[in-house]
């Protein structure tokens, strides 16, 4: 059991390792660049981030990022720090000051990344996690043992509320889990959010009475904390499941005040990521942004799909999904994964393979809407390529017995 805060970083330095670390964990808690009053040594011992583990990784030949300091030797390492909770107490975006806060400007360092966060014991009471998750999701979806198939409205902006209304009465009639707002489309004067609602709610729920299942559409509801309060309630009396919020611009304190007020999962869309992820010498990794916001309650988060049209590798998007899927403390804190960018039926079965799990979210666009016999057939040619990977068969055999998922291969292979 611990009661620490702790954090691992991949640092890039130019002065001697033991000097730049004695550096980051002095700037992150007690410490300054001359000794002051005060700074005693019981007050050190009890604050002071504390180096834990220093893995040297070799050298490079130049550093990584412009305006360091230059030196004959660069070295990079591994490291790990920790705090006394009594430091943070259980406030998030202290705890993100603490951990990612003025490290990524020292002079020292010509490269930087937090890693991974390591959270005390004493979170798990204030801070349970997501409040619907996996199984409240397969709950209002009405579904288990099977990926939730979805789709991105598109075009992402132009369309009208009764345009968006018609999307939505085809995409639901093809059998879709699952419709998300494209994270760009907010509340533009020719589709306001009240109008998408009434409008796409009444074709939901007139499928929901004939059929006995409601598909889910994340609305999206970014904007302030009023707004969202407001969206929220207004989505929430026209029978609306689930919301949607741009994570890294609403912010930890946005997600959190919107978590305690939500009867709905909050999908959340991590859209600005690459700013902290794409240098491997700069930035935050997913892991650790995944973790502070199952804190804060996000029931889905975005992880890419394998062969997505960005730059993250399968590597990497494996990584993310695996993290979304492991328990911080219990199952109950786990996020659902949602695979986007570039799906469509031929990637089902490597990522299967990769992650040997169906708790997740497979939305596709084109991979749907693309498909030569119709939507209704891109829907098919997901569901079919899924049930044929869980079922242990591979892509000639899936093709070979469902017709939609070779008509897909086909056309997208």
């Amino acid at each position: 059991m611990s009661n620490r805060l702790s954090a691992t970083y991949h640092i890039e330095t130019a002065t001697p390792l033991d000097k730049a670390i004695e550096t980051m964990a002095g700037e992150q808690s007690t410490g300054t660049f001359v000794k002051i009053p005060g700074e005693t040594g019981e007050l050190m011992a009890k604050y002071a981030a504390r180096i834990e583990e220093v893995e040297e990784l070799g050298l490079v030949d130049g550093p990584s990022l412009p305006h360091a300091r230059k030196g004959e030797i660069i070295r990079q390492a591994k490291v790990k720090l920790s705090w006394p909770i009594e430091n943070i107490s259980t406030n998030l975006p202290n705890l993100m000051a603490t951990v990612a806060g003025n490290l990524f400007e020292l002079a020292p360092f010509s490269g930087l990344k937090l890693l991974d966060i390591g959270l005390p014991d004493s979170y798990e009471k204030v801070y349970p996690g997501p409040k619907f998750g996996i199984t409240g999701t397969y709950e209002k979806i009405g579904i288990s043992d099977r990926p939730v198939i979805g789709t991105i409205i598109k075009p992402s902006v132009g369309l009208d509320a009764a345009m968006t209304a018609a999307q939505v009465s085809t995409l639901i009639h093809a059998e879709l889990d699952f419709i998300k707002d494209d994270e760009l489309m907010g509340d533009p004067t020719y589709n306001r959010f009240t109008e998408r609602v009434d409008a796409s709610m009444k074709v939901i729920n007139a499928y929901a009475d004939k059929h006995g299942k409601k598909p889910m559409y994340a609305f999206n509801i970014s904007g302030t904390i009023d707004e969202m309060k407001q969206r929220h309630d207004y989505l929430l009396e026209k029978g609306g499941t689930c919301i949607m919020i741009n994570l890294i611009w609403v912010g930890l304190s946005g997600i959190q005040e919107m978590s305690r007020h939500t009867q709905m999962p909050i999908h959340g869309h991590r859209n600005g990521w690459g700013i902290f992820q794409r240098h491997p010498s700069l930035g935050i990794e997913y892991p650790a942004m995944a973790k502070v916001w199952r804190l804060a309650g996000v029931d889905h988060l975005h992880t890419n799909g394998i062969r997505n049209k960005f730059c993250e590798t399968d590597d990497s998007v494996f990584a993310s999904i695996k993290d979304c899927l492991s328990p911080i403390w219990s199952d109950k804190d786990r996020a659902m994964p949602v695979l986007s960018s570039g799906q469509w039926a031929g990637q089902a079965f490597d990522t299967y393979k990769g992650i040997q799990s169906t708790s997740l979210m497979y939305l596709a666009g084109g991979g749907i809407m693309g498909h030569p016999g119709g939507i209704a057939a891109g829907v098919e040619s997901l569901r079919y390529a899924w049930q044929a990977a869980m079922e242990g068969l591979d892509e000639t055999a899936a093709r070979n017995k469902y017709k939609v998922v070779d008509e897909a291969f086909t056309f997208f292979g």
